[in-house]
């Protein structure tokens, strides 16, 4: 599953674009930015995946995506027929997180949204949301630039204010895809979304880093507060995870598309990360 960076930004003389999407499924791009992105689903359900968070999605619901917080909306089967005659449809609006400029946040009066932007690096989904909040979101393109805005600070009041908030993605996630200011960092975990699913070498990632193989180990597990082998396994879990909610594969075949070279090892790794065996967390899923 490779891992794609999508341009969000805005080429017009404005500080957050908002856009009505309605297609017949969503984007099939596993992808990045660092715009951050809030999401109003008003049509369609499928998987939802935000960091190493798969879960279902249905309409109506809500959701705050961190800046660099690779995401993607999977739609059911059904989706995808002939047919045609369901459509996906949702309201994204991209916005930077100084798009009022450096200083906005560090005003005492918004210290509520600052937080809210902060949470947001692990994704966010706003459980029990009022429908006059969806409605503003669904009806933030109406209106002068002005009016737009206000009403945008005023929606981010209320989702700051807003009680039921789940946390989505993992911190031991987070830290893989963060930006760094040592490129070489940086390619080492491009490099390893991009080939979780073959054998990784660790003296090869450790020479992208420009280290020798000891001394990276020990920089990862400082930085990540866990062993590169143990970050790799959780990157293919997740990864398997998907796999197992598409139903596409049987559990052998999904061991090895996600990087394991045996069954047992795949098992083992699988119980310990999420809890469930393969076929436990299949069933899970059906279910939902």
């Amino acid at each position: 599953m490779k891992l794609h960076f999508l341009d969000r930004s805005s080429h017009e003389d404005i500080s957050f674009t908002v856009k009505k999407n309605s297609y017949p499924y969503f984007l099939r791009i596993w992808h990045y930015h660092p715009e951050l992105e809030l999401v109003y689903v008003t049509k369609s359900s499928g998987t939802r995946f935000i960091g190493d968070s798969i879960e279902r999605f249905r309409e109506g619901e809500v959701i705050l995506i961190g800046k660099n917080l690779p995401h993607m909306w999977l739609n059911d089967d059904e989706y995808f027929s002939d047919s045609g005659t369901l459509m996906a449809e949702a309201t994204a609006i991209h916005f930077k997180q100084d798009f009022l400029g450096h200083d906005f946040l560090e005003a005492p009066e918004v210290k509520n949204i600052k937080e809210l932007i902060e949470k947001s690096r692990y994704g966010l989904k706003f459980d029990s949301l009022g429908e006059k909040t969806k409605n503003e979101i669904e009806q933030l393109d109406r209106g002068s630039s002005f009016e737009k805005l206000v009403r945008f600070i005023n929606i981010l009041n209320d989702l700051a204010n807003h009680r039921r908030k789940t946390i989505l993605s993992s911190e031991g996630y987070l830290n893989a895809f963060k930006r760094t200011n040592n490129k070489n960092v940086d390619k080492v975990y491009e490099y390893i979304f991009n080939n979780f699913d073959k054998k990784i070498v660790l003296g090869e990632v450790a020479e992208i880093a420009n280290m020798n193989p000891s001394a990276f180990s020990r920089f990862f597990k400082r930085v990540n507060r866990k062993t590169f082998k143990e970050y790799v396994n959780e990157i293919r879990i997740g990864y398997a995870c998907k796999l197992l909610s598409e139903h596409r594969y049987n559990i052998t075949r999904i061991c090895y598309e996600s990087g394991f070279n045996n069954i047992s090892n795949f098992n083992r790794q699988f119980k310990k990360i999420t809890g469930k065996s393969p076929s436990q967390y299949l069933q899970h899923h059906k279910r939902i």
